[in-house]
C-alpha cells in the first residue's frame, strides 16, 4: 500500500493512501479547470503531481526518515513522454506545485525544470499504471482563440492557470484529510449568498434611490442604462462616466446582471490603492443589506504569508502553511497589485486564486492607474482573460486610457484590446451635463502662496505629490481653524475618522482646509468650492476637480480647480510624475479652454503612450522574454520577480489604534489560523518604506507578534509616540518619546 500522507498513527490505519489523493485532486482540478474548456487537463495534473510517491524512499520519509526525496518531478516526465509538446506545460506545474513555477531554463532561486528533468529519481512501482488511468490526449481547451503575436504568452498563461487548479486542489483535499483527522469535521469553504440573491438586495437598495436633483436624475439615467447593456455577449467594456457620475454602484449592477445572464461566476472588483478597498468593500457591503458581509471578500497585499503549521506529516507543511484565500467568493474586492501581480506570479499562494478568475466579470476601477512600466504585458493578461477564460473586463473611469487595438495604426494601442464596447450613454453629452467646475494653470507656487491661498476661503482642499510636502503645507496652517491631514501615514481607520470629521465640516459650512497626499482622488466621497492641485497627469487632475462642486450645488465660475507648479526642488515630483505633468502642460496648451474634455483627455493618453513607446511599455521586456524562451524556456520565476507594479516594495505595520486592533493582536497568540484575523488587522496598516521599516526596528519602536509561529508577518508598533493624531506614523526619528512617556 502507498500513501499520499501521514498521521501519528504507528499502524497507518488512518494515513490517506496516494490512490485516493491522486484521484480525488484529479477530479477537483478537472472540475476547476472546466471553467476555461481545459477539464481533462486538469485531470492528467491531478493524476500524476505526486505519482513519485509511489517509491520507496518516499514511504520511508513518511514514516520518520530525514531523507530529502523529489516527488514531483516523476510526473513531469511521464506528462512529457506521454503527451509529445503540450506535456511540457503539464510539466511546469507538475514539478512546481510545491517550491513554485521555475523556468524552463534560465538558472533563478529555484531549479530551471530542465535539470529537474536530467536529475535522477527514485524507481517508481509499476503499480501506479495498475491504480490510475491517464487520459489518452491533450486536446487544445474548447473554444480557445490563439494570438499569433503572443502565442507563447498564452501558454504560459495557460499553465499558470492550470497550475492554479491543481495547487487549490492538492490544498483542499490535503487540508480535507487533517482536518478530518484532527477534529472530524471537514473546514467549510466558499458558499456565501447566490449572485441572484445579491442582486435582489442591490435592487432594493436602488429603489431607495431619491432622483431629487439634477445630478441624481442623471445618477438614475446612467444606470438604467448601463444595466441595460447587460446581456451583450461577454468580452471587453469601457465604462466611461464623469467622476460623480455614480460609477461605482452603476457598474456593480452591471456586472450582477451580466453574470446572472452568462452563467457566470462572481464578480471581482479590482482597485488601484489599498487606501480605498476597505471603503469601497463597505459600499458595496451597504448596498447589498444583511448579505454583504457574507458575500464581500477583500484581498489585500499586506499579509502575504507562508508562516509554519505544526502537523506530523513534514511533507504537507508546506501546502498547509498557505492561510491566502482562493477567491471563491461571489464578491472579492482586491487591488491591482495583488490582481496583476497574481496573474504573473509563480509561488503556489499567489497563484491558487487564479482559475476563479476565469468565469468572472472584473472590473478595473481607474483603470488609467495602470503603471506605464508594466501597461502592455497587464493588458495583454487582460485580453487573454476575455479571449479564452470566459471572463468579461470592464475599464471603469472617468478617464478613459487609449487602450484599444485598432486597424488604424496611428489611433492603435499595440497588443491593446479589440472590440471595446462602451456601456455608459453618450460619454461626450455626460461630460456636458455634468461639467462643474473652472480648471486654470496659476503657475509657480511657494509653501508661502499655498498657505495664502488656502486660507483665503474658509473651505478648501490642496492636493500635493509626497507625504512629507503635505505633512510640512499642514503644519503651516495647523493653529487654522478646520485644519486637516490625510495622508498613507495614517491607518485606514484614522482616516475613515477624520474623512467623517471634515464631512460634517462641510455640510455644517464651518472652516475646513484639508492638505492631502492623492489618496482623496480615488473614491472619496468630498465636495470643496475649491480645491488646489499640484502638477500631475491629467488624470489625477480630473480626479481632484471630482472633490470640487461634486453635487453641482454651486456655480461653475464659483469651483475653482486650480492647477499649480512646486517652487521647491525639495517637493519635487519623482521623474514619472514629472513626465504626466510635462505631457499635461502640451495638454492644455491645445485644450486650454476645456481641459477636461475626453478629447483632452484620449490626446493626453496617447500622447503619453506615444512618448513612452513600446519598449517603455514594457520596461523589463516581459513579452518577448516569453516568445523567445519559447515551449523549453518559459521564464516562470524571471516573470514573479520582474513584474512588480510597485517597484518600491514597502513593509506593513500595524497600529494599534484601538480596542478592536488591540483585541485581534491578543487572538493571534492563540490562533491557528489567521484569515479572519489578518483582514481584521489589515485596515489598522501603514505601509512603510523599507529603510524607515529597518529604522523602526533597529530603534525597537516595532516588533513582531507571536514570532515563533508567524515570523515578521505581523509588525505591531510598540512606541505609540510615533502615531500622531493629526499626522499618523512618523518614522523618520525612530526613537522619538514623548517627555511624559519618560516620567517614571
Amino acid at each position: 500500500m502507498y500513501y499520499a500522507h501521514s498521521t501519528s498513527a504507528k499502524d497507518k490505519s488512518d494515513w490517506q493512501t496516494l490512490e485516493s489523493h491522486l484521484k480525488t485532486v484529479s477530479d477537483l482540478a478537472a472540475k476547476r479547470a472546466d471553467r476555461f474548456g481545459a477539464a481533462v487537463w486538469g485531470e492528467a495534473a491531478g493524476l500524476l503531481h505526486d505519482i513519485g510517491k509511489y517509491s520507496i524512499p518516499f514511504q520511508r520519509r513518511l514514516e520518520g526518515s530525514p531523507e530529502r526525496v523529489d516527488h514531483s518531478t516523476a510526473g513531469a516526465h511521464i506528462a512529457i513522454q506521454k503527451y509529445p509538446q503540450v506535456g511540457h506545460l503539464l510539466a511546469y506545474l507538475i514539478a512546481g506545485h510545491h517550491a513554485g513555477l521555475a523556468n524552463g531554463r534560465d538558472a533563478g532561486e529555484r531549479t530551471p525544470l530542465k535539470d529537474r528533468l536530467e536529475a535522477e529519481l527514485p524507481a517508481l512501482d509499476p503499480r501506479w499504471q495498475q491504480e490510475l488511468s491517464l487520459p489518452a490526449q491533450l486536446m487544445p481547451p474548447a473554444r480557445f482563440t490563439p494570438r499569433r503575436d503572443r502565442g507563447f504568452f498564452q501558454y504560459a498563461f495557460l499553465t499558470r492557470m492550470l497550475f492554479s487548479c491543481l495547487v487549490d486542489a492538492d490544498f483542499i483535499d490535503t487540508e480535507h484529510f487533517y482536518a478530518l483527522h484532527e477534529k472530524g469535521l471537514p473546514r467549510a469553504r466558499g458558499g456565501g449568498p447566490g449572485l441572484g440573491v445579491l442582486r435582489d438586495a442591490l435592487n432594493a437598495h436602488l429603489a431607495a434611490f431619491k432622483a431629487d436633483s439634477d445630478v441624481n436624475r442623471l445618477r438614475g439615467e446612467i444606470l438604467t442604462h448601463v444595466r441595460s447593456q447587460a446581456e451583450k455577449p461577454p468580452g471587453r467594456f469601457t465604462l466611461t462616466v464623469p467622476t460623480g457620475g455614480g460609477k461605482t454602484l452603476a457598474s456593480l449592477a452591471f456586472a450582477l446582471d451580466h453574470a446572472i445572464a452568462h452563467g457566470m461566476d462572481r464578480v471581482i472588483y479590482v482597485i488601484p490603492f489599498t487606501s480605498i478597498v476597505e471603503q469601497n468593500a463597505a459600499v458595496f457591503r451597504h448596498a447589498l443589506g444583511e448579505h454583504g458581509e457574507a458575500a464581500v471578500l477583500e484581498h489585500h497585499s499586506a499579509f502575504d504569508s507562508d508562516a509554519p503549521r505544526n502537523r506530523q506529516d513534514r511533507d504537507s507543511r508546506d501546502k498547509l502553511r498557505r492561510d491566502s484565500e482562493n477567491w471563491d467568493a461571489p464578491i472579492i474586492v482586491t487591488t491591482a497589485v495583488q490582481f496583476f501581480e497574481s496573474l504573473f506570479a509563480a509561488k503556489t499562494s499567489r497563484c491558487r486564486k487564479l482559475h476563479n478568475i476565469a468565469g468572472s466579470v472584473v472590473i478595473l476601477d481607474e483603470a488609467q492607474t495602470l503603471p506605464l512600466s508594466l501597461l502592455r504585458p497587464s493588458v495583454a493578461a487582460l485580453d487573454e482573460l476575455a479571449l479564452n477564460y470566459r471572463a468579461s473586463v470592464v475599464l471603469c473611469t472617468a478617464t478613459q486610457p487609449a487602450l484599444a487595438e485598432t486597424d488604424d495604426p496611428e489611433r492603435s494601442f499595440i497588443g491593446g484590446l479589440r472590440d471595446l464596447r462602451e456601456l455608459a450613454p453618450d460619454p461626450r453629452n455626460l461630460y456636458r451635463q455634468l461639467e462643474r467646475v473652472t480648471v486654470r494653470h496659476v503657475g509657480t507656487l511657494d509653501d508661502e502662496a499655498l498657505r495664502n491661498e488656502l486660507l483665503a476661503t474658509e473651505q478648501a482642499l490642496c492636493i500635493v505629490n509626497n507625504r512629507r510636502h503635505a505633512r510640512a503645507l499642514f503644519e503651516a496652517i495647523a493653529d487654522r481653524p478646520g485644519a486637516y491631514h490625510l495622508t498613507t501615514s495614517m491607518c485606514a481607520v484614522h482616516r475613515r475618522q477624520v474623512l467623517a470629521e471634515i464631512r460634517r465640516q462641510l455640510k455644517d459650512g464651518r472652516p475646513c482646509r484639508v492638505v492631502s497626499t492623492s489618496l482623496i482622488e480615488a473614491g472619496v466621497d468630498v465636495d470643496f468650492p475649491r480645491v488646489l492641485r499640484a502638477e500631475a497627469g491629467l488624470d489625477s487632475i480630473a480626479q481632484a476637480a471630482g472633490r470640487c462642486n461634486r453635487e453641482g450645488k454651486r456655480n461653475l465660475a464659483d469651483s475653482e480647480v486650480l492647477i499649480f507648479a512646486t517652487a521647491s526642488e525639495e517637493w519635487a515630483p519623482p521623474p514619472e510624475l514629472k513626465q504626466f505633468a510635462q505631457v499635461s502642460r502640451e495638454v492644455l496648451r491645445n485644450h486650454g479652454n476645456d481641459p477636461l474634455s475626453l478629447d483632452a483627455i484620449d490626446a493626453y493618453f496617447r500622447l503619453l503612450y506615444w512618448q513612452q513607446g513600446p519598449q517603455q511599455l514594457d520596461r523589463h521586456a516581459l513579452l518577448r522574454l516569453i516568445e523567445n524562451g519559447r515551449l523549453e524556456g518559459l521564464p516562470f520565476e524571471t516573470l514573479e520577480q520582474k513584474f512588480r507594479l510597485i517597484e518600491n516594495t514597502q513593509r506593513a505595520v500595524i497600529i494599534p489604534f484601538d480596542k478592536t486592533a488591540r483585541d485581534a493582536l491578543r487572538e493571534l497568540s492563540y490562533a491557528e489560523g489567521v484569515g479572519g484575523i489578518a483582514r481584521k488587522l489589515q485596515p489598522y496598516t501603514v505601509q512603510v518604506p523599507r529603510q524607515g521599516f529597518a529604522a523602526l526596528e533597529g530603534a525597537g519602536a516595532i516588533a513582531a507578534v507571536e514570532p515563533g509561529k508567524f515570523g515578521e508577518q505581523f509588525m505591531e508598533l510598540i512606541n505609540m509616540d510615533l502615531y500622531n493624531e493629526r499626522l499618523g506614523l512618523n518614522w523618520s526619528e525612530p526613537r522619538f518619546r514623548a517627555s511624559e512617556s519618560n516620567i517614571w
